[in-house]
């Protein structure tokens, strides 16, 4: 299908069912979301310049930046600034965009003009990892002139087919002891994926694992009483949700919770999360040590064992955990009671 027949298919579904977002409407024409923006007319591609292209965003002033899962949607608004990237790892570190780049999955970028002006950049497969939405407070002029300096002629996306899940190693493959003394070892969260990485494991067999009273199954419904909770305490909470090439940071109070059909919404000035809960398939109540006393989560995974979201409570380095938020975990209702109530 050539870009311009594409293009009007889309115009068609889009004028049956006007709310469709590109994501779910690439997936009905069965094409990427990077094809069908690349198909739009008003879409400029980007050269991969990712480096430079992020460390101009802060002239943008306020902008909302998106980041997402097929279950997850995290949203922030503020200033693009303070980008650090080195090699293919990359960071940027302010109160409101608080983002984690993994750039080795990063092929494609565009800037899309119209109602909404954004930039969106998209993996080899197609997927979007990350996206910069202008708001009414954001410096037209130097969006312009960003995407004039970075625009390519080159405007052919090939995607690679997706991924397969990578399958799990079996227990017995595994040096169970020397896993679970590395966990009792840990000393940073961050030390947490080496881990991982050092006994090949993908996060819910090494939950599944974890050295005894380390990890608690919860039930689904801990995700709305935690965040209820939050809302009704103003506990700072740390929430994390993201993909393979980008992750997002929100660290603050949050306030209006809003169900819609299978959505769990957070609805707050300058912070909108999305979790749409049918998706949902295990949740886990994860204790870590650090130099700083234990760190404790609340993980989400879907079916195939992909990471959705994790809640943390606001804290810093050098710094312990929140009386308040290690409470608040804790008294999750466990699935094994739950089951047998």
């Amino acid at each position: 299908m050539n870009a311009s027949t594409l293009w009007q298919n889309y115009l068609h579904l889009k004028a049956a069912e006007p709310k469709i977002r590109a994501r779910d409407a690439a997936a009905r024409l069965g094409v990427s979301e990077a094809e069908l923006v690349a198909a739009d007319p008003l879409s400029t591609t980007l050269f991969p310049k990712w480096a430079d292209i992020l460390g101009a965003l802060e002239a943008l002033g306020p902008v909302m930046t998106l980041t997402r899962n097929e279950a997850a949607v995290h949203e922030k608004t503020g200033i693009y600034a303070n980008v650090s990237i080195q090699g293919e790892m990359g960071l940027a570190l302010n109160p409101e965009i608080d983002l984690r780049f993994f750039l080795h999955s990063w092929r494609y970028g565009f800037a899309l003009r119209g109602e909404r002006p954004s930039i969106q950049f998209f993996d080899r497969h197609g997927d979007a990892v990350h996206k910069i939405f202008l708001t009414p407070l954001s410096d037209a002029a130097a969006y312009d002139e960003l995407v004039s300096r970075y625009a390519s002629s080159h405007a052919c996306v090939e995607v690679d087919p997706q991924r397969e899940a990578a399958n799990e190693q079996p227990d017995a493959a595994i040096d169970l002891a020397a896993f679970r003394q590395g966990w009792l070892n840990l000393q940073d969260t961050h030390d947490f994926f080496p881990l991982l990485r050092r006994f090949g494991l993908r996060r819910p067999q090494a939950l599944r694992l974890a050295p005894q009273g380390y990890v608690r199954p919860v039930t689904l419904e801990s995700v709305s009483l935690l965040l209820h909770a939050a809302a009704r305490t103003q506990l700072s909470i740390m929430v994390f949700a993201g993909n393979h090439g980008c992750l997002q940071i929100h660290t603050g109070p949050v306030n209006k919770i809003v169900p819609m059909g299978p959505w769990l919404n957070v609805l707050d000035p300058g912070f909108n999360l999305h979790l749409r809960m049918d998706l949902f398939a295990h949740a886990y109540v994860v204790r870590k040590p650090t130099r700083d006393g234990e760190v404790t989560s609340l993980e989400c995974y879907d079916a195939a064992g992909e990471l959705i979201v994790q809640f943390f409570g606001e804290r810093k380095p050098g710094k312990p955990e929140l009386a308040a938020w290690a409470e608040l975990a804790l008294s999750l209702p466990d699935l094994e009671l739950a089951h047998a109530a």
